[in-house]
Parts: C-alpha cells; structure tokens; sequence
C-alpha cells in the first residue's frame, strides 16, 4: 500500500476560471464548476446567522488537461434495483446510502473521472477509446443512475464552432444556411457508460446520424422501462433514438459499434434554420429554446402545443436594437407545481420553466395546458449583473433546491483575454398567492460567492511592504476604459472591509498573473525552489526557506533564515508569457563542477537558456516562428550525445532538437499538420512520437502521430486513427514504466496529468522496487514492426540497465509535478521518507560502475550516482524537516506551531502559500484553496484525507525521535495533537478512515506500523461503521466520553440480555441485524480510500474483515454482539488466503482475541484449523528437498503464523494440538519444516504457560523423543538442538522432570493422574529409549483407604530429582506427603535396565506438615484423608468430587517444589524459595 501525502503551492494570483460545465448536490449542498482549462472547483455554502450563505471554494479538482465539456451527479454505487431517485435533490430515496453519490466528469479529450462528493477525491480516472470522439454532453440514465450516457463528435464537428459556448450564438459558421453541408461530417457516438469501473457498457449509436453535428441530448420519460433520446443540432434538427429492446446494462460491456439495434426517427425541424440556443426536457414535454422565443413540444409525435416569445420583455428588451438576447433554459424541478386554487381558471400549473439571458437576467414561468389550451405567467424574475454591456461575460444558470444559482463569468480585457474570473449568486422566490393579480416578485439574493477573497488576503501576506501588489480594483467610471491600468489595492487595505460588490471589481494585475509553473529539485529529488513564470515575460525564483547540508549541497546557498527578499531571484529578458519551463544540470567528465541550466519557453517565439545559479542569461535561440509551448528534458534512458539535450515544440508545428552542449539545434522535426499537443521521447529506442491532429482530411479531423528517428533526424512513419492512438499510448507507458516515480516530470513545467492512463499496475514493495524489471506488452502489429528493432547504442556507449534506473528513481521520497498550470504541487512517499539510509550510502552495483569505466554517454546518471555522497543522519533529519513544513496544518494549534518553531527549526511558511491535497487515481490531485478554512473543510469532509495526512505526520514525528532523542518534546506533541487533541479541537473533523489505517498494519516500517496502530485506537469510538455500531450507542449520540458511552452501552446490553426469550420479534430484529453486518463485512466496492493507497476490491473486503475483528476485540461494548461470531470465520479465511497485505494482520488478531472472543465460536473446530495452519507452513516452507517453498508468500506470513497464531491455537486446544503433531511425524517428511515449528511452539507454551501441558507431560515428551530418533537420521539431524532445548526447558520448568547432570538420562512423571497410577518415565538420551519405570503409586503395604478411590485423580509427583553422581533418583509427592528414594546400583541396575517391570522405591519418608500445611486444604496428606474420611458427610463427599477433577488441580497445581543436593545423600525439600526439610538416603 503507498502512502503519499500532498501539497500544493499556489501563487499569488489565482488561475482563470471560465465555466463550462456545472453540477450540483443538494445534500450535502455543493457546487461543481467545470472550467476551458481542465479544472473543477468544488463550492460549499456556509450560512450566517443572518441566513445569508456565503459560497466559499473548498478545492479543485484536476484530473483534466483539456477543457471540460460536461460535469454530472451519478451513484457508482447504486444497484440497478435500487434506482428510486428524488430527481430533483440527487438525493437517492431507497435502497442506498447517502454517501455513494460522486461527481463524473468529461473533458474534450475522452477523459473521465469519477470524484468522491465527500472528499473530492478522484476514484476512478479512465480514458474512453479513439473511436468514441470527444464528448459534448454526459447524462446519467433516469432509470438507473448508476449509468451515464456520453454523445460525442467524431472528426472536425467535435471541435468547430458548434461546441463553443450558447453565449456566443454570434460566432456561428456561415454554413448555418445549409443543412446539406451541415450534415456532411456529422458522425456521431453516444455510448453507455458504468460510473463504477468507467467502462462502456453498450453502444447505443455510431455513425452519420440524420442531423447536424450534435449540440444537444435528452431523455424523454421512459414508457415500459424503454429508453428514448432525443438529439439535435445548432438548427434545430431533432432526431428520436429508441433502442429496441432495453438491453441488460449489468451484463457484459457491448463491443458492437453499430446502430442496428436502435430506431432512428426524423421528427423534423422546428426552427426555420434560426440557431436552437438550448434543449431542456420534462418528462414527454421538450422545449426548444431559440434567441427571442421558446417552443413547448409533445414527444415523441413532436406536436408543437405551445409558444413563448420574450420580445419586449425583460430577457429581449427592444430586440433588434439591445444586445439581449436569451441563451438558456430548464424546467425547475424543486418548485410546488401543484399550489393553485381548486377553481382557478387556467386550471392546474405542470411545470416551472426558467429561461436567462446573456446579461445574466432570468425569468421563471408558470406553464400550464387544460383543453388543448396553453398559458404561461410570470412567477419572478432575477435582475441581470450591472457589468458594463462591453464586458465579456458568460453566464449559466442551475438549479439547487428552492434555488437558483447564477454562475458568472467574467473578463475584463476582451483584446487580451488573460483572466477570466467567477462570481456566484444566489437567489431564491416564492410563488405569489394569486397568479391574476398579474404581480411579478423579483428574486431574492440569499447569498454570494468569490474565491477572490482568499487570494487577496494572501498578496497582502506575502507582498508585505513591497510596492508589488498583485491586485487593482477599477471603480465603475473606470471600467470603460477597458484597460487593467486601475487603482492598485493598497496593502493596508484589509480585506474584510471590501465588500461582495467591491470584489467584483478587482482583478490580478498582469504582471502577477502566472501562466506556468514549476519545482526545481536537486539530482536526489529534494525540492529547492519554486520558479513562476508570467504574463508579461517575467521570470521569478523563489527558494524554500529550509535548512540543507551545505556537504550535501554544497553548491546551494539556502539558509533556514533566509529573507524573503533574499529568496528570491528574478530573470527578465522574455517579452511575452513564459508558456514553459524547465532546468537541466549538465555534470563535467570528471564529476567534479556542473553548470544548471534554466530553460524557458515563451509567446515571443523564443527559447532563454538561463545560468540558474547566476541568474545570467547564456542563450537566446529563435529557431521556432511560432509560440514556443513544451520543453522536454531527455528521460532517463538516452545516450550520448542526446543525454544533455531537450526538445522544444512550438506551434509552429516544429519540434526541435537543442543540445546544452553546443548550444545549437541538433534536428529539427518539422511537417507536423498541427501543433503537436503530446510529445513522448523514447530514450532505449532512439524515437520522438508526436502527436496532433489534421483537419484537412475530407473525412473530418483524425489524429495523426508521426514517428521520428532521433539518431538520423528522419521520419519513420506516419499512422493515423485508432492506430496513432495505441502506439503513442504505448510509448507514453513504456516511458512511464521507465521512470516510475514519474521523473519525467520533475524539473519541467508540464502538467502530470497530460501524460497517456497507466493500467493499472501493482505497486511493488520497496525492497523489491530496485529488482524490478520490466517487459512492457506490444500492442498491435505497427507496434510489433515498429519496436522489433532493438537499441543499439553507439559506438562507445553504453545503454543503462533497467536495474540501474529503478534503483536510482524510486528512491526518491518526493515528487514535484505541475497538476495545473501555475500550481506546483509535491507528493511526499512515506514509505521512502520512513527507509531513508542514515548508516551509509548507496554503492554503485558492478553494471554501473562498468558503465562509467567504459566512457559511456551516460554522465549526467552515473556521474550522478558516482558523486552521491552517504545519506547521513543529518541528511534524514532534514527532509524529514521539510517534510513537516510542508504537510503540517499551520495555524490549527499556535502552541504546537510555537513549538515546532523553537525545538525542530521549522517556521510557518511565509512566502508560499501551501495547501494540503489528496492524491487521486492515475495521477489525478485534490487540492485545497487558499485559507485555513478551505483546508480545514478538507478535514470535515475527508475521512481518507484525514488518515493519510495524520499517519504520515504522526509516522514523520516518531522517526524524527528515533533519529534525535533532543526533539522528543515537539514531536510528542506533534504526535499527540494529530492522534487525539486536533479532533478535541475541532469535533466536527471527520474521523480518520478505520479500513485505510488497518491496511498499514502490516507495512514493512515499523513507525508507520505503530503509528497506524495508535491512531486506530484513537479514533475507533468515533468512526466505528454504522453496521456494526450497537443500536444502543447509535442513539447516544451525545455521550460525552467513550468511558461513557462504553459504560451506557454496557448497561443497555446487559439490559437486552435479560429480555432475550421474551419479545417475539427479537429473533427477527437479530437477523436483520446479522444480515446487514454481513453486508458489509464481504462488500467489495469501490471505496475512496481503495484509490487513495492504490489497493483492490478484494482489499476493501479484506479491511473491511480486519476492522470487524479488531472492533469485536477491543471495543465489544460498541459493537453488535454477534459481530464476533459473524466476523471470525471470515477472518479464518482471510487468514488461510495468504495475502500479503492483511494475512499477517488477520492472524495476529485471531491469536490476540483466541481466549476473549474467538474460542467460544470456533472451538469445535480448532483442531481443523491446526492443521490447515501446518499444511501452510509445509507449503511455504517446503515439504522436502524434492518440493521447493512457495517464494511468492512473504517470510512474515509463515512467521506470524508459526510463531503468533499457532501458540494461541494450542494454548486454546492442546489436547487437539498434540494430537496433530503427533500425527505429522508420520504423515510427513523427516525434513518438513512442521516439526521445528512444533518443537519451537512446545517450548514456547512450556515458558509462558506451562500449567496446561501438566497433565500432557507424558506426550509431550514421547513427542519430544520422537523428533530425536536416531534410527531417523534426517530428523534427527533437522531438529536435534530444537529438542534438546525443549528437554531441558521442561526440566527447568517443571519440578516433576529431571535432567541428570551429564545430560544423558532423563525422568519425568505425571503431575495428576490416578493414585494407583502414578509412574515415573526414565529415558536414555543418547539411545532415545525408555530404560526404566519407577513405581509411585503408593507407600508399600498400605491398603486401598476406601473402595473406589483408587481411580481418583489427584497430584502424584510433585518434584524430581537425579543425585549428583547419577546413581539415584529422588521423588517427592504432595499428596501424601511422601519422599520416596531410588537407588541404583552399576550392576544390578545395569541388570535391570533390559525391563521395563515398575520398580518400587527403596526407601520412603514420610514429610511432617509443615506450617500453613492443612489436612482440610486441597493438599490433604494421607492420614489426613483417613482422619477425615470417617466423619465426611455428604456435602463433604460432592465438595471432594469437585476439588478432584482434573481441571482443579492443574489450575492450582504448586510448580514451585524443589529438590536441593546439599551433599552426597543429603536433600533438601523447598517451596516457594523456603526450606521445608533437610532429608538424607
């Protein structure tokens, strides 16, 4: 599982944002705005105590590189039985949780992305294929939400005019006239998508469709679960889409690309060829809205049945003479349709309709229809915005709740349109009493929204008193003037004081405005610095203030107390907008000096090679004619002379070769039809794949990739279509696979998510990533022909190994990218972080070195590996540093930031404005806005952001105290304020993700593990899932404590369980109760946190068994009491599954809760699962030496099994244990790994608790002996120190087993057993047989005391002992109060060592009571039991029956009897450490 923590720097001025798309959720209320650059925002409302809401931007999202073409609420979750939705709250009303809800999104580039409406998290991102086009509209199915429906453009009608936006009506082609031309290239795709996995699930439609190209989709009520679309064009074509048959969309995705399974109906036109402006359905009813009046349509016979005109009106005042004009509309869904009076006239209102205008003024009506009569009224109206009508706005209107929002565009500059900004509003009405009285209420402003807010607080911060100010506000007299030359806002200004009005006036200076971006970061991947470029050809350099070895930079002059002033570094020379950057370091031959080069890209048509040290600029090139638009640095696999090169692609449709070197233009690619948008350099192969699109095909623009040689400057073939596509896709993942943390991105300005989708790939564990090898699979026969020609490296050079690069790459613990432009962001691996090397540094292996003696190409990586230094402690202690500074949340905790300040150096950011985000599918990034409170929402909304961002900052802070000891105090706390005291803070965050902690459990770091650990403990009481949360704790919502609501809880069970039997329904209130807890435990689906570490569904279900079991452990009282017996056989198979993730977990819970919680569900199955856990071992292990170990299981598994779970197992059942492993030495081989486990097991159990082998003694060493046979050789061999350890453990351990001195004979006898039973077992060591047994049944002579008592079961031998010189054995016996003496003698026991014929003692002595010895106790001595047995009653007689079991004596069974040789024959009897008796023989 990865762990990757990010963080975004935003500059001083925010991006532009001109929407164009939106959605919208009701609950929680939300706003998406799409915007022409590839971002999303995500808005929340927050109402003040005036009931006025605030709009403030919590995030964006970025997972697009083109512009957005359409945004939709759907439920990935949902089943297709559960589709009852409210469809005018996106709220689903059955069957489903409130939370299964996300936002898809389509970009003009077939990019889709599914976002969490929690989070924003990016849970799925997927391309759609070549063949689809690029998408124009997306809605989700009305009768299953689960499923959208995409229409697309195929060829040049996917990017003319016919996509631009409805306010731009002006700008449509002049082909409008002429329906013939219009559908000459209308070739259309609508598809069938599944939000869950993204892919297409049914083709509805492919081909020339019967209209224009399409502008506008619907879907009309569906009749008998048949679906209807309904399509039309700029001009009002309508075409009906009926599939004849409603095929199966939960069945196996559709490959057909044909139309034959659908009907295709001309209904006509209706617009005279006047531009349709927009399309809106409700129900069979379909209105067709044109610049000055509205159609009223009954599908699908298209029976015109009524009219609106707007001439006149507020929407199209004077029209002909004003510029208004209307350009949307929609039917409102959340307004009461049904309020008028019974005996109104007009009869009963169907529908609200709303309908705005380009100046942003709105109307809604009231339309209804009664005896073929249509009439429509005024309800309310929205005033338009009070821009000046020069000012270019786009406005769009949506509807949330008994709301309208009104999402407003602006720029301000329509010569250069650099910014556009957003400004919201929004407005709510209330219908008037009486409809006649012909009264028009104007709408309510209830509340508005401006991000512009955060980010001029933000200047004022940053600028302090310089005279550069990023902002200027222009007054209303000034805004004719058209130019950004207005009033600059004064830094003493304080923000507060500006109101909602004001903001809509104040725009970023142009000087300010960035347009790219990007992280310059040293060779080991540390990040340094920040470099913006501007729109008016300015460069800025700004160095993180942090504190770097200077012997491990000693090129760097970078100061924990560097001035902002002195952080800074400037580069003027471009006359346009820097449109790309990126640095390069060229290392001499001997590796001893390098130069770092700033390369950068501008409008002016111009590459700058800048000395970034010196700031002086070496190079100006003018090799392009057009805008300069990417730099490409070389990967990480080229050879000489191209390692020290970059490409430049210009829109001049040139790309071109440069080396630093020489300071020329090496090749020049040119012929491309455009501007290549995507370039890939193949470093191993010597190609250059570009990729664009050619619009002067007859048959509509294609993308065409043009495949370069790099060694010879010649094209090697052109491919276009489908075919263009899965070649340049290979080449971006094999370039990918080659630098896997994403090299290519580090130290250039180009955005992370323009590169080709990945598979998906298993995330390889650290110690295995420098042995990854990879093998990239061909894809098509170009792709065979193409790359079946292998590299061949010049003369002299040498290729680097895979090897190498892997480890080399993936090591680096941070990750600059560019997500959007002019925002850098980092991403910060744990698990790097967590395994950087203190002790020394990392060798050069025998192939490298090879490489850098042969003279290869290679210096800039080898030279770079060869100069590495040791990563030192101080090394560690400082990117753990700026790890801190950039991850931890300032501002949260004044005393913690105080702190962190004082002991680890680490200061508030001052000059960046940092923010938290969260890493998405396939290099998708949230990213928090501006502001403590944006970042905070992050907090409250995000339980996988929570997670993530406290394990790695608790992880950072234990090893920060595991490296230096003087930080304790500011880690501690550090620790403490993100376990427990940040959610004291602030109680409405959102708890940290249980499932996401407990899949770090088994991480191969140990303080991420402990840290995982704690934070699951200090957040299980608040984040237990619902299923599994009591029903009783579920309505103590507001317990103040978890002591309280542990000890309510607990009375409320206790409750429950005197009531058990009584109620009827009971049975059925559990069942449902079990049913829905099953639910969960084996749900599989997508989760956000699934994505966030890179896991599978079969993940999900596994942590979803983990937080069960750990639940049913420590927090019974929280928990449903039947969650233990519903989880553990789960949680038996996750173990017996052998996953690498959670098996190890899995069976450390299943041993921690084996005595609490498990034994009493599964005890009749113990003995089963014993022995699947040794047929495991044996598996993993090897059964012999013919039958190799199953090297795919980690060593860990077979370690927490064998040394974790099955002593559990035998401390549970070990009756059942001895058997199975009595019966492995026969039933497998000499050599198999379960006897070791078993021999190491019993010794373990015979330390910890020796009490429950008491009465096994016996077996447990004729097992013992077994293991030690010398007629089995390879036994003997394999476990003859394991058994001779086990030997003297229980001599040690147990007084009734004794080891002579020389450690050749053995004895042992039965601590309980029957009294005329009671033998004592001698054993020859070195011939591993039974020499003699030794009578201890009873003092010689005596008689039976009374009938039946003989098969009474009672303590026999207490304590043994051999004499020094071997001859003889002492016994003492507590029932009795006997000492019994045997003695042998050379010869005769030599005689007598050929029989195993009881021996009795040959000499007995009897013990006197000692003091607190008492014949009543359960330790009564023989004459005790005469004395007493003669008055005994019947109680006395029940009392002896119970004290006599077995189960009571090995509980209170006295281990601590000894037997001291004091002399030759002199002994000495202790208990407890004190001397009871000084005997001699």
């Amino acid at each position: 599982m990865r762990c990757r923590s990010v963080a975004g720097i935003w500059p001083e001025t925010p991006p532009p944002h001109r929407v164009t798309a939106a959605a919208v959720l009701s609950e929680p209320p939300s706003l998406y705005t799409g915007a022409a650059d590839g971002s999303i925002v995500w808005w929340s409302f927050f109402a003040d105590d005036n009931s006025f809401t605030e709009i403030k931007p919590v995030a964006v999202l970025c997972g697009h590189d083109a512009s957005i073409a359409a945004l939709d609420i759907c439920y990935p979750l949902l089943a297709s039985e559960y589709s009852n939705m409210d469809q005018s709250s996106d709220i689903v009303t059955k069957g489903t949780d409130g939370d299964c809800g996300a936002l898809i999104s389509a970009c003009t580039d077939g990019v889709l992305c599914v976002w969490s409406r929690r989070s924003g998290h990016c849970r799925r991102r997927r391309k759609l294929p070549p063949w689809v086009g690029s998408p124009s509209i997306l809605q989700r199915l009305p009768t299953n939400p689960r499923y959208v429906c995409i229409a697309s453009c195929v060829g040049e009608a996917s990017h003319t005019a016919y996509q631009a936006d409805t306010n731009d009506i002006d700008a449509l082609p002049e082909v409008l006239g002429d329906p013939e031309l219009i559908r000459k290239h209308a070739k259309s795709v609508i598809v069938i998508v599944d939000s869950y996995t993204l892919s297409i699930t049914e083709t509805i439609f492919h081909g020339n469709s019967l209209i224009g190209p399409l502008k506008f989709m619907a879907f009309l009520e569906p009749a008998h679960y048949v679906r209807k679309i309904v399509l039309a064009d700029s001009v009002g074509h309508l075409q009906l889409i009926s599939p004849l048959q409603d095929s199966d969309l939960d069945a196996e995705p559709v490959s057909s690309q044909s139309s034959s399974n659908v009907k295709i109906s001309n209904i006509g036109n209706v617009s005279q060829l006047e531009p349709v402006v927009s399309i809106t359905t409700n129900g069979s009813i379909l209105g067709v809205l044109h610049r000055t009046h509205c159609f009223f349509m009954l599908m699908p016979s298209g029976t015109v049945f009524g009219r609106i005109s707007f001439e006149n009106s507020t929407l199209c005042p004077g029209y002909g003479t004003s510029e208004s004009y209307a350009v949307g509309c929609t039917f409102l869904h959340c307004g009461n349709v049904s309020t008028l009076a019974a005996g109104d006239t007009l009869g009963r209102a169907v529908a609200e309709f709303a309908v705005w205008n380009n100046r942003g003024s709105a109307t809604v009506y009231g339309l209804s229809y009664l005896d073929d009569i249509f009439d429509s009224e005024v309800l309310c109206e929205i005033p338009s915005v009070n821009y000046p009508s020069d000012i270019k706005i786009s406005v769009t209107f949506i509807e949330l709740r008994a709301s309208i929002l009104r999402l407003e565009s602006v720029c301000f500059d329509e010569e250069e349109p650099l910014f556009w900004k957003l400004h919201i509003t929004l407005w709510s009405w209330s219908q008037p009493q009486n409809m006649r009285e012909n009264i028009i209420k104007r709408c309510i402003l209830t509340g508005e929204g401006d991000f512009l807010v955060d980010w001029i607080g933000i200047s004022h911060k940053l600028d302090g008193g310089a005279t550069k100010h990023a902002f200027c506000t222009r007054a209303a007299g000034l805004m004719t003037s058209m130019t950004f030359h207005g009033e600059i806002l004064a830094p003493k200004a304080s923000v507060d004081s500006l109101s909602i009005d004001d903001l809509k006036y104040v725009v970023p200076r142009p000087e300010c405005m960035v347009s790219c971006s990007m992280v310059v970061s040293h060779n080991s991947g540390i990040p340094q610095a920040v470099v913006y470029g501007f729109q008016n050809g300015e460069i800025e350099l700004i160095r993180f203030p942090m504190h770097l070895d200077n012997a491990y930079f000693a090129d760097q002059d970078v100061r924990h107390d560097m001035k902002p002033h002195e952080a800074k570094q400037h580069f003027f020379g471009h006359r346009d907008a820097v449109l790309c950057l990126a640095t390069h370091e060229i290392v001499t031959t001997a590796g001893r000096s390098s130069t770092h080069f700033l390369l950068s890209g501008s409008m002016d048509c111009t590459v700058h090679i800048w000395d970034l040290r010196t700031g002086d600029l070496m190079k100006v090139m003018h090799h392009h004619v057009g805008p300069v638009r990417q730099l490409i640095l070389p990967p990480r696999r080229p050879y000489h002379p191209w390692n020290d090169c970059f490409l430049s692609v210009g829109q001049d449709f040139c790309v071109a070769l440069v080396s630093l070197q020489t300071m020329r233009v090496e090749r020049m690619f040119p012929g491309h039809p455009n501007y290549p948008v995507k370039v890939v350099w193949d470093g191993e192969g010597g190609y250059l794949a570009c990729l664009s699109q050619d619009r002067s095909t007859e048959s509509g623009m294609k993308d065409v990739l043009y495949i370069w040689d790099i060694k010879s400057g010649s094209r090697d073939r052109v491919l276009r279509g489908s075919a263009a596509h899965s070649l340049f896709d290979f080449f971006g993942k094999t370039k990918n696979m080659n630098s896997i943390n994403d090299s290519i991105l580090r130290n250039t300005s180009t955005s992370s998510v323009s590169f080709p989708l990945r598979d998906d790939e298993v995330i390889p564990s650290f110690q295995q990533r420098s042995e990854k090898r990879h093998s990239p699979s061909l894809v098509g026969k170009e792709v065979v022909e193409l790359m079946g020609r292998q590299p061949v490296a010049p003369k002299g050079s040498t290729l680097r190994s895979d090897t190498t690069i892997a480890s080399s790459d993936d090591m680096l613990p941070v990750r600059c990218s560019c997500p959007l432009s002019g925002v850098p962001m980092l991403s910060f691996d744990l698990t790097s972080l967590m395994f950087v090397d203190i002790d020394g540094g990392h060798e050069l292996d025998t192939e490298t070195q090879k490489i850098v003696m042969d003279g290869s190409g290679m210096l800039t990586d080898a030279t770079h590996m060869t100069r590495k230094p040791c990563l030192r402690k101080d090394f560690a202690m400082c990117l753990l540093q700026l790890s801190l500074w950039f991850l931890h949340l300032w501002d949260a905790d004044f005393e913690l930031d105080k702190l962190m300040g004082s002991e680890l150096k680490i200061k508030k950011p001052e000059t960046f404005t940092i923010v938290p985000g969260l890493e998405g599918d396939r290099g998708s990034v949230t990213l928090a806005f501006p502001g403590f409170r944006s970042a905070l929402e992050l907090w409250k909304s995000s339980s996988e952001f929570c997670a993530m961002r406290s394990l790695a900052l608790v992880s950072l802070a234990q090893r920060i105290v595991s490296l230096s000891p003087s930080f304790s105090t500011a880690s501690s706390a550090l620790s403490a304020f993100y376990n427990r005291t940040f959610a004291e803070k602030y109680p409405q965050l959102k708890p940290p993700s249980l499932q996401l902690l407990v899949s770090f459990w088994q991480h191969e770091e140990a303080h991420i593990r402990m840290a995982a650990r704690s934070l699951f403990h200090c957040a299980a009481s608040r984040a237990i899932p619902s299923p599994l949360f009591s029903q009783k704790a579920i309505g103590s919502e507001s317990m103040g404590s978890c002591s309280e609501a542990r000890e309510i809880v607990a009375q409320d069970e206790a409750q429950a369980a005197d009531l058990d039997g009584v109620l009827p329904e009971t049975q059925a209130f559990s069942e449902n109760n079990d049913a829905e807890i099953l639910e969960w435990i084996e749900s599989y689906e997508l989760q956000d946190w699934i994505s966030c570490v890179g896991g599978t569904s079969q993940d999900a279900m596994a942590s979803h068994i983990i937080v069960a079991a750990a639940l049913a452990i420590w927090y019974p009282s929280l928990v449903r009491r039947s969650l233990a017996e519903l989880v553990v056989n789960p949680l038996i198979k996750l173990v017996m599954s052998m996953n690498e993730k959670f098996s190890s977990t899995a069976a450390e819970l299943l041993a921690e809760g084996m005595d609490s919680t498990w034994k009493t569900c599964i005890v009749s199955e113990i003995p089963r699962l014993i022995g699947d856990v040794f047929f495991q071992i044996e598996c993993m292990g090897g059964a012999s030496a013919n039958t190799p170990a199953v090297q795919s299981v980690p060593p860990r598994i077979r370690e927490t099994l064998a040394s974790v779970l099955l002593p559990s197992l035998g401390l549970a059942d070990i009756a059942s244990f001895l058997t199975v492993i009595e019966g492995l030495i026969w039933s497998t081989s000499s050599d198999s790994p379960v006897h070791l486990v078993s021999l190491r097991i019993l010794t373990r159990v015979i330390r910890g608790s020796p009490r429950i082998l008491a009465e096994h003694l016996t077996k447990v060493v004729n097992f013992i002996l077994q293991t030690m046979d010398p007629n089995n050789l390879v036994m003997r061999r394999t476990c003859l120190q394991s058994s001779m350890v086990a030997v003297s453990e229980i001599a040690r351990v147990f007084p009734m087993a004794a080891l002579n001195k020389a450690s050749t004979q053995f004895a042992v006898g039965d601590a309980v057993s029957e009294i005329n039973c009671a033998p004592i077992n001698v054993y020859d060591l070195l011939s591993v047989t039974k020499i003699k047994i030794l009578d201890a049944s009873g003092p010689p002579g005596l008689p039976i005391f009374l009938a039946g008592t003989s098969k009474a079961v009672t303590t026999t031998i207490s304590v043994l002992s051999f004499s020094p010189d071997g001859e003889g054995l002492v016994a003492f016996s507590e029932h009795g109060l006997i000492i019994r003496w045997w003695s042998f003698g050379a010869a005769w026991w030599e005689k007598l060592s050929r029989n195993l014929v009881p021996v009795q003692c040959t000499k007995l002595i009897f013990v006197p009571p000692w003091e607190g010895f008492s014949p009543s106790s359960s330790r009564a001595s023989v004459m005790g039991k005469i004395a007493g047995n003669a008055g005994s009653t019947g109680a006395m007689e029940n009392t002896t029956s119970i004290m006599n079991t077995s189960a009571f004596l090995v509980h209170n069974l006295d281990l601590s009897y000894g037997l001291d040789w004091v002399a030759e024959r002199e002994v000495v009897l202790t208990r407890q450490g004190l001397k009871i008796g000084t005997f001699q023989f």
